[in-house]
């Protein structure tokens, strides 16, 4: 088989390029590991900040998304039982939308097939070939039988563990790390959210969010040591410590059900540097990893495809190299100041085990800043809702 463009990996980030390019009239293909059924069953974020709406948009892939996505005009930080609204609308003009990933997902894979987007499920051994010359390949496995695509372009969306970035030779790699030592407790369930907007709240008990993913299903988060195991937290103990932190300072309290997932993520930063080597772009968690603090990574890898997706377009367009030159540099100027952003919000709103009560009271005066400060909320509220492009 070939194509103009192999896209490795069937996520948001593989999925919205591949439209992109498909809309512009570029050949591509989409290889993935998984089924749609696997793919559709991994839980994730669900703040959209425009450019991802803006995509969608733009591909006229928006219907459902404006029809149930939530728009939230706002958010909270929580010190102690005093709640920090910060006004996302009167400080940008902007908005945020809630809608799950899960969701957009399905609206791209679903529209795919009418839109001639060809999507490969079930590859095995994906490898990624000739990288440094005109013609690069990925070979994989599928039902038993061996399968080539030749290719002129491969982009990497294949997430953190896939095979793209592997196959970027050690001494072209730049990478930088920052492992945090907890992770987070969550839990989803169908029971009304306990607050009409995000909560982020550092208190006593430590760090705890307040979220949702539509006005009938809520997604909690405590923090917790990298030691702890799900077995430790059997529901009722998690639902009365989500109430402990959240019944004296939401607007409804903490109503139970049952957990439709509990897991617990840990936490890191994470930047591969080397986006470009030879004809592979990387895009999406294949080149970055931001704690969830902040809700960036969706969003960041939907930023990293719309300036992919432009300087393929005006490479087949008209011949332009200086997009494709430039795109490692753009991307990251945007990566690292969301990166920023999240490893500072998780700084302040974490207990971190080498603290002491100095650092505590360090967070509690930054707070405390934050609330009497318009200038630190806009701040906020710019990086909350999302840079531009």
């Amino acid at each position: 088989m070939r194509t103009q463009v192999a896209i490795v990996g069937a996520g948001p980030s593989g999925l919205l390029l591949g439209h992109l390019l498909r809309q512009a009239g570029i050949e591509c293909v989409i290889v993935e590991r998984q089924s749609p059924d696997y793919v559709l069953s991994r839980i994730r974020a669900g703040v959209l900040e425009t450019v991802t709406t803006g995509l969608m948009a733009r591909l006229g892939i928006d219907a459902r998304l404006n029809a149930e996505g939530m728009i939230e005009e706002g958010f909270n930080l929580a010190d102690g039982e005093r709640l920090i609204r910060i006004d996302v609308k009167a400080l940008t003009g902007k908005h945020v939308t809630v809608y799950g990933q899960t969701e957009l997902t399905r609206d791209l894979m679903d529209a795919a097939p009418e839109r001639g987007l060809e999507i490969v499920y079930g590859a095995g051994d994906v490898a990624l070939h000739d990288l440094d010359g005109d013609t690069p390949s990925l070979t994989f496995t599928r039902d038993g039988a061996a399968c080539r695509i030749d290719a002129e372009f491969i982009a990497g969306c294949d997430g953190f563990h896939g095979p793209s970035r592997k196959a970027i030779p050690p001494p072209h790699a730049r990478e930088y790390e920052r492992v945090y030592p907890f992770g987070w407790l969550g839990i989803l369930a169908d029971v009304p959210p306990c607050h009409p907007e995000l909560i982020y709240a550092n208190g006593p008990r430590g760090f705890a969010l307040a979220s949702m993913r539509s006005p009938t299903r809520s997604r909690y988060y405590i923090q917790v040591p990298l030691s702890e195991r799900i077995e430790d937290w059997p529901e009722e103990r998690l639902w009365d410590e989500l109430a402990r932190r959240f019944d004296p300072i939401s607007e409804r309290g903490v109503t139970r059900g049952p957990a439709l997932e509990i897991s617990i993520a840990p936490l890191r930063s994470y930047v591969f540097e080397t986006m470009r080597h030879g004809r592979l772009f990387l895009a999406g968690d294949a080149a970055h990893i931001v704690p969830p603090t902040g809700a960036k990574g969706l969003n960041l890898a939907a930023s990293d495809v719309a300036y992919l997706s432009d300087a393929l377009i005006a490479h087949y367009r008209d011949g332009s190299e200086a997009a494709l030159a430039g795109y490692e540099r753009t991307a990251l100027a945007r990566i690292w100041k969301a990166e920023r952003f999240s490893w500072q919000l998780t700084k302040l709103m974490h207990h971190f085990p080498e603290d002491g009560a100095f650092e505590h009271r360090m967070q509690i005066a930054e707070l405390d800043y934050v609330a009497q400060s318009k200038a630190m909320q806009t701040a906020i509220a710019e990086n909350y809702v999302g840079l531009p492009l």
